[in-house]
């Protein structure tokens, strides 16, 4: 049966890594060594036959992707669906900071994690409203194809969520490092596999077409 196999890596590490914080959508740029990341995923990456590269249009989402589309000559496709989750108001600030400034909103959060809507962004549920369609053009694309897709933490734990037919009240229970390898399987009959998930290695089996 035809199958679509979805190499999903997450971006590397970010400046202001130390504390936990929502950059959502702020163009926050790598570290050297997220950079250095995402490098040794492109060698771990060498090997498998890659037919399309897409991306989050963020900085921090690019620099992987141009690392694994430049040596096959393959284009990127950036989509601005593809981005981390829009944290409005609350982008840049640190957990503690948010705790501190937004009480209230933020124990509001905690109750529903889904349906909250950060101010002036977005909860969960409109996230995965924009990129659950963006994942669908992704494999209408590319049937039959090896596809690597570079996003953020929130984008991948919604997508690996939906792989798995678990709910979104879930996100939190899958976690997504930075640089990390995951592999879903996807077949015509709408069937899917996942096969790999926060790895930091690719067994070699995977690497075939």
């Amino acid at each position: 049966m035809e199958r679509t196999r979805l190499f999903l890596i997450r971006h590397g590490q970010v400046e202001g890594f130390e504390a936990k914080r929502y950059n959502g959508q702020k163009n926050v740029p790598l570290t050297g060594h997220g950079r250095r990341q995402l490098d040794e995923v492109a060698a771990r990456l060498a090997g498998v036959p890659l037919d399309a590269v897409w991306s989050s249009d963020l900085d921090r989402c690019r620099y992987g992707a141009e690392r694994l589309a430049a040596p096959r000559a393959l284009p990127v496709v950036y989509r601005e669906g593809l981005r981390e989750l829009h944290a409005g108001d609350w982008e840049g600030l640190t957990w503690d900071e948010l705790q501190r400034l937004y009480p209230r909103e933020w124990q509001e959060r905690l109750n529903d994690i889904v349906n909250y809507r950060m101010p002036g962004g977005e909860s969960f549920h409109d996230a995965a409203q924009r990129v659950l369609p963006e994942l669908n053009r992704l494999l209408a694309a590319h049937p039959g194809q090896n596809v690597a897709l570079v996003a953020h933490g929130g984008v991948n734990r919604v997508i690996l969520l939906d792989a798995l037919g678990a709910p979104l009240e879930r996100v939190f229970c899958l976690e997504q490092d930075y640089a990390c390898l995951n592999v879903i399987d996807y077949f015509a009959d709408g069937y899917r596999t996942v096969r790999l998930m926060n790895a930091d290695h690719l067994p070699e089996r995977l690497c075939v077409r």
